[in-house]
C-alpha cells in the first residue's frame, strides 16, 4: 500500500519578511515543489508528459497556515495523491515542525494539459496506471472552494514579464498570491492569526499580458479576482485570518 512521501525544508532567510517569519507565499511554494518533486519520483512528472506534450496545472488549491515558522526553523512536507477523476487529482500535504507538531495543511487539484491546444485532456491513465500511487488517506482540510463573484473596492495593474513566467509560459502561481498580497495592509500580512487561501485558476495568463488585479478588502481578509487585458477573470481568490488564533472555526 502506497504511503505518505516525506520531504525536509527549511525556512532560509530570502523566504522571511522583516518578522523573520516565512512569508505565506514561500510556504506555498514549498507545497508546489514538493508537487513537483514527488510526481517526478513516481514517473509522472512533468518530464515524462512533456514527452507526449502534455503538462500538469494547477487547477485549484487550499492553504492553511496555523503559524508561520521563524527563519532557519526546520520543517517537512508529508504529500499524498488522494484520488484521480477524468479530469482532476487531488493531492495533499501537511507541513510539521522538527517536534513533529501540524501547523499547515493544504489541498490541491490539477489537470492536464496539451501543450498546443492548451485544452485539458482525459488523465484517467494516469490513474490506472499509477494507482498503486493513492494512498487511501482523505484530504487534511476542506476542499479549494469556489470563489463566484467578486466586487473589487481597489484596483492594481501589473504587466506580465519574464519573471513571472513558470516552465508551461504561464503566470507562476506564486507570482499571483504575491500581486494579491501586496494590495493588503501589512498589519493582515504579518498577523499571527491563522490564515486560509483559497485560489482557483479559470484561465491562463501569458507573457506581455496586463493583468488587472481587484481587491475586495474584507474584515479579516478579502477577494480578488485577476483578469487579463481586459478579459472575463482569469484568476480568483480568498484570503482569511481567523480573529482568534485558538478558533478551529
Amino acid at each position: 500500500m502506497a504511503e505518505k512521501s516525506l520531504y525536509k525544508y527549511r525556512v532560509e532567510p530570502q523566504e522571511v519578511d522583516f518578522t523573520l517569519r516565512a512569508t505565506l507565499a514561500s510556504l506555498g511554494s514549498s507545497i508546489l515543489n514538493t508537487a513537483g518533486v514527488d510526481a517526478y519520483g513516481k514517473g509522472f512528472g512533468v518530464d515524462v508528459l512533456n514527452a507526449d506534450n502534455h503538462s500538469w496545472v494547477l487547477s485549484r488549491m487550499a492553504i492553511e497556515i496555523d503559524r508561520r515558522p521563524e527563519q532557519y526553523t526546520d520543517y517537512t512536507v508529508a504529500t499524498w495523491i488522494s484520488d484521480y477523476g477524468r479530469v482532476l487529482s487531488t493531492r495533499n500535504f501537511t507541513l510539521t515542525d522538527a517536534a513533529g507538531r501540524e501547523f499547515g495543511r493544504a489541498v490541491t487539484q490539477w489537470a492536464m494539459i496539451d501543450l498546443t491546444t492548451r485544452s485539458a485532456v482525459d488523465l484517467s491513465w494516469v490513474g490506472r496506471q499509477h494507482d498503486g500511487a493513492v494512498v487511501p488517506v482523505p484530504p487534511p482540510a476542506e476542499k479549494p472552494r469556489k470563489i463566484r463573484e467578486v466586487a473589487p473596492t481597489q484596483r492594481m495593474d501589473h504587466r506580465v514579464v519574464y519573471s513571472d513566467i513558470d516552465f508551461n509560459r504561464h503566470v507562476n502561481t506564486m507570482r499571483y498570491i504575491e500581486m494579491m498580497l501586496d494590495m493588503l495592509p501589512v498589519e493582515l500580512l504579518t498577523s499571527e492569526a491563522p490564515v486560509r487561501l483559497d485560489i482557483h485558476f479559470l484561465k491562463e495568463c501569458r507573457l506581455g499580458q496586463t493583468l488587472t488585479v481587484g481587491c475586495e478588502q474584507r474584515a479579516h481578509g478579502a477577494l480578488f479576482e485577476i483578469s487579463g487585458d481586459g478579459t472575463t477573470a482569469a484568476v480568483r481568490a480568498c484570503v482569511e485570518w481567523k480573529t482568534d488564533p485558538s478558533s478551529n472555526d
